[in-house]
C-alpha cells in the first residue's frame, strides 16, 4: 500500500513483471516496495514449497530474495527497474556457468569505515575534516543508516517539508562530504582477516571485489533487531518494526492497512505514529513493559534533563495515537500469528485477538558484530574513543553495544578523531570536549530509558513446531533433539542440522538456539555462531577472484 509524507513525492510511473503478471513501480522503489504496494508479500520459496516475505527491511535475513533478470538478488535492497523481470528465488539455488574471475584491486586508505548510518558519517566526517585520506562503504544505496533513512533515489524532495529526522539526516550526510569524506554505495563487507597482523577487509560491488588494506579501521555496522520466534512468526506479512519504519521512510510504502505493532521500546510508538500518520489503521500497539506511573518519576526526571528533545517526541507520538484511537497494550507479546499464505490474525499472550494484514514486531537489538569477531576482536572491549582490544580497530555505535543514534553519533566522532590522531592529523580538543559531554548525557538518559521500558512479561517459549532457523526450517524440536543426545554447544547442534548455514548466516537463529540451549541449562561460550565469509551475498566470480591475489592490481584511494 503506497502511501504519502510530507515533502517526498513520486515521479512517473513504470511496469515491471512479477511472475509474468504486471506489476506497477515508480524510480527510487525497491523491488520489496513496489510488490508489498502490488499486495504481493510472499517473496521468496521455501524447500516445503511455502513462501517467505520482507523480514528485516535491511538486507539482513535474505528473506525476501528473488530472481531479477534471472540473477538472485534481495529484494529490500536492489532497486525495481522498468521492464525487470523477477520471479520468486528458490530455496536451492544452483550455479550454472562458469565464474569470469577479474582482477581484484587493493585500497590502501589512511582509515576505512564501514558503515554511513550516524556512528559512521559522524567517523567519517571528523577524520576527513582533520586530513585524513579515507574512505567509507555502506551496502545501502546512500548514507543514513537505520536511523537516519532517506527517501529512495528517484523520489522528489521538497527539503523546507521533511520532518525533523529526514532533514538531519540528510545535513550529516551532506556535511560529511563537504568535509571531504568518501563513500561507496552498494558496497558489501563480505569477509575480513589479519594478515600478517595488517588489516585486510573484502569487498563486494556490482559483481566485482576489492580488497582493502587500511591503517586504521572504524566499524559502524549498528545493529539488526532481535527475533522473538511464536507460531507463524515466519508467515508474510510478518516484519520487524525496522522494515516497516524503512518502507515508510525510504519508499513511501505501508506494510499493510491493518497492522499491529508489538515488541519493547520506543521505536514501535515512532512507527506506529508514523503508520498513523500515513492514514494506516493501527489496531494495537502492544508493550511487554508495563504502562508509565508514579513509579517511574526517578527515570523520567533524569530523562527529561538529559534529552528533553526526546520525551517531547515520545509524548507526541503517545498523543498522536491515543488521539487516532489505537489501543496501548502494556505487559503483553505476541503468542501467535495465524494465516493461510500470510498473516492474517494475531493472538496476543493475554488473549485477544486482532484481524490484521501486516504484524510489526520489535523487541530489542543485537550488535551486528561479525566483522569485529572475525577479526578476533574481544566482546565488550573498547576504551573512551572506541579503540578494541586491537589497535587499529574502533566500534562505534550499537555495533559494539546498544545505545541509539545519539551515543552512536558521539561515539562515531571520537572514534574517528581518535584514528586521524593515531596517524598525525589531530581533531580540535573542543570538538572532542562536546562529543564527550554529549556521551555522558545521552548514555545517563539510555540507562533511564530501558529502566522504563524493562519487560515485565517473558518471551513465550517455542513450542517443539516453532521454526527458529528461517532460512533453514529448523525447529525448536529438531535443536531440543539434538540436546537430548548429548550436544550442547551451538557449533556443534550448527554441523548437524544447519541451523546458522543459511543466507542470514545466523544472525536471527543465533539468540533463538542459544535461548533454546539456556532453557535446557547450556550456557553457550560464544555470543553466536563462529563468523565464517562471506557474510553478504557474493558471486561466485568475485570469490574467485578475491583468491587470484598473483593478479591483483593496486590502487591508492584519493
Amino acid at each position: 500500500m503506497r502511501v504519502e509524507q510530507a515533502g517526498i513525492s513520486r515521479g512517473a510511473a513504470f511496469d515491471f513483471r512479477f511472475e509474468g503478471r504486471a506489476v506497477t513501480g515508480y524510480a527510487g522503489e525497491s523491488i520489496a516496495a513496489a510488490l508489498i504496494s502490488a499486495g504481493e508479500a510472499g517473496l521468496r520459496e521455501t524447500a516445503g514449497g511455502g513462501r517467505r516475505g520482507v523480514f528485516c527491511g535491511m538486507g539482513e535475513c535474505g528473506e525476501c530474495m528473488v530472481l531479477a533478470d534471472g540473477v538472485p538478488v534481495r529484494g529490500c535492497m536492489t532497486g525495481v527497474r522498468p521492464g525487470m523481470d523477477v520471479q520468486p528465488a528458490p530455496a536451492r539455488a544452483v550455479a550454472h556457468a562458469e565464474p569470469q574471475v577479474a582482477a581484484q584491486v587493493e585500497l590502501f586508505p589512511d582509515l576505512l569505515v564501514i558503515g554511513a548510518g550516524p556512528a559512521g558519517l559522524a567517523a567519517a566526517s571528523a577524520a576527513a575534516a582533520a586530513g585524513l585520506d579515507g574512505l567509507g562503504v555502506d551496502e545501502r544505496g546512500q548514507a543514513g543508516g537505520q536511523y537516519f533513512k532517506q527517501p529512495g533515489k528517484g523520489f522528489g524532495i521538497e527539503r523546507r517539508r521533511l520532518d525533523a529526522q529526514f532533514a538531519e539526516g540528510a545535513a550529516l550526510a551532506e556535511s560529511a562530504v563537504l568535509a571531504g569524506a568518501e563513500f561507496r554505495f552498494g558496497t558489501s563487507v563480505w569477509a575480513a582477516a589479519l594478515v600478517d597482523g595488517a588489516l585486510c577487509i573484502d569487498l563486494s560491488a556490482a559483481g566485482s571485489t576489492q580488497r582493502v588494506r587500511p591503517k586504521r579501521l572504524v566499524i559502524a555496522t549498528g545493529a539488526y533487531e532481535r527475533p522473538m520466534a511464536f507460531p507463524g512468526w515466519t508467515l508474510p506479512g510478518v516484519m520487524t518494526t525496522g522494515a516497516a519504519q524503512t518502507l515508510l521512510r525510504a519508499y513511501q510504502t505501508s506494510p499493510g492497512k491493518r497492522v499491529l505493532v508489538a515488541g519493547n521500546g520506543p521505536l514501535n510508538l515512532q512507527v506506529a505514529q508514523e503508520l498513523v500518520r500515513s492514514g494506516v489503521e493501527v489496531v494495537a500497539v502492544v508493550e511487554s513493559a508495563a504502562a508509565p506511573g508514579p513509579r517511574h518519576a526517578g527515570q523520567i526526571l533524569q530523562m527529561v534533563a538529559t534529552a528533553p528533545g526526546l520525551v517531547a517526541d515520545g509524548v507526541r507520538h503517545v498523543a498522536a495515537l491515543r488521539l487516532a484511537g489505537v489501543r496501548m497494550l502494556h505487559g503483553q507479546v505476541v503468542a501467535e500469528a495465524r494465516g493461510e499464505g500470510r498473516v492474517d490474525e494475531v493472538v496476543l499472550s493475554g488473549g485477544q485477538r486482532f484481524a490484521v494484514d501486516a504484524l510489526c514486531l520489535g523487541y530489542g537489538f543485537v550488535p551486528q558484530a561479525e566483522i569485529a569477531r572475525a577479526l578476533g576482536v574481544r566482546e565488550g572491549v573498547r576504551d573512551g574513543d572506541g579503540r578494541s582490544s586491537i589497535a587499529d580497530v574502533f566500534i562505534a555505535g550499537d555495533g559494539g553495544g546498544l545505545g541509539g543514534a545519539r551515543v552512536a553519533l558521539a561515539q562515531g566522532l571520537l572514534a574517528g578523531a581518535a584514528a586521524a590522531a593515531d596517524l598525525g592529523w589531530p581533531v580540535p580538543p573542543a570538538e572532542i570536549a562536546r562529543a564527550r559531554r554529549d556521551l555522558v548525557r545521552h548514555r545517563r538518559f539510555q540507562d533511564a530509558l530501558w529502566q522504563l521500558y524493562a519487560p515485565v512479561v517473558p518471551a513465550p517459549r517455542p513450542t517443539a513446531e516453532t521454526v527458529i532457523c528461517r532460512c533453514e526450517s529448523v525447529t525448536a524440536g529438531v535443536v531440543e533433539g539434538h540436546l537430548g543426545a548429548g550436544m550442547g554447544d551451538l557449533g556443534s547442534i550448527k554441523r548437524m542440522c544447519r541451523v546458522g548455514m543459511g543466507r542470514c548466516q545466523g544472525r536471527y537463529c543465533s539468540v533463538l538456539v542459544a535461548d533454546v540451549l539456556a532453557a535446557h541449562g547450556h550456557v553457550p561460550d560464544e555470543p553466536g555462531f563462529a563468523p565464517r565469509p562471506p557474510f553478504k551475498p557474493v558471486t561466485i566470480g568475485a570469490v574467485a577472484g578475491n583468491s587470484a591475489n598473483n593478479r591483483s592490481t593496486s590502487a591508492q584511494v584519493s
